[in-house]
């Protein structure tokens, strides 16, 4: 299971933001290569710094705690997810375009790239990482919840709005220890759209 891909940096447009993409491009890098070889927890801040080369007050300028070292927080997140719900097809429900984003985006699969699979491995056995993937997706829950409650034309501040906003987000966790982690996000999602069929009828 994949929650966030990994870090990367988004295409500089001057010197200094170039200077910067390329500083913390070369600390994610150097803590990623780190936590494949020995593991999250058998890898300090410093050692990080040392292999990128910088010291550790610019490290953690680029990277305020050591779980954001292996994500990048993507802006994109928040307007797919709202995208989701203001763009899905005719006659489709809310939770199930949220559960087709969550499949399609929060459960991609390897597809044959080792190091791809290699770093969802460390992030689904590392429950700092996995927590901290969560914790990032939650943080939508206010817009997401606004745009379910525009879409079905609720109160902005019915609710069941948010807590479907909640849920949606929540569900990829059940999906942990889990044998088929898909189904068990999309058994989940059956149960979210059950209950939001008692709130609404989008």
């Amino acid at each position: 299971m994949n929650d966030i891909q990994p870090s990367t940096a988004s295409a500089p447009t001057g010197r200094r933001e170039r200077k910067k993409a390329a500083t913390r491009k070369a600390i994610a890098d150097a803590a990623l290569r780190l936590f494949l070889e020995r593991g999250y927890d058998g890898v300090g801040i410093r050692e990080i710094a040392d292999a990128a080369d910088v010291s550790t007050t610019t490290l953690f300028k680029h990277f305020p705690v050591k779980e954001a070292l292996v994500f990048d927080e993507d802006a994109d997140q928040e307007s797919g997810l709202l995208a989701a719900v203001h763009e899905r097809p005719a006659g489709q429900s809310i939770p199930a375009a949220l559960r087709e984003h969550a499949l399609r985006y929060r459960m991609a699969a390897a597809d044959g790239d080792a190091g791809f699979a290699a770093f969802s491995e460390l992030v689904s056995s590392t429950p700092a990482l996995h927590d901290y993937a969560q914790a990032m997706w939650l943080r939508h829950t206010g817009a997401l919840a606004q745009a379910i409650a525009e879409e079905s034309g609720l109160p902005e501040n019915d609710p069941a709005c948010t807590a479907l906003a909640h849920f949606a987000l929540e569900a990829p966790r059940v999906a942990r220890g889990h044998d088929d982690p898909r189904r068990a996000v999309a058994r989940a999602f059956d149960l979210l759209e059950i209950g939001w069929r008692g709130a609404s009828r989008c």
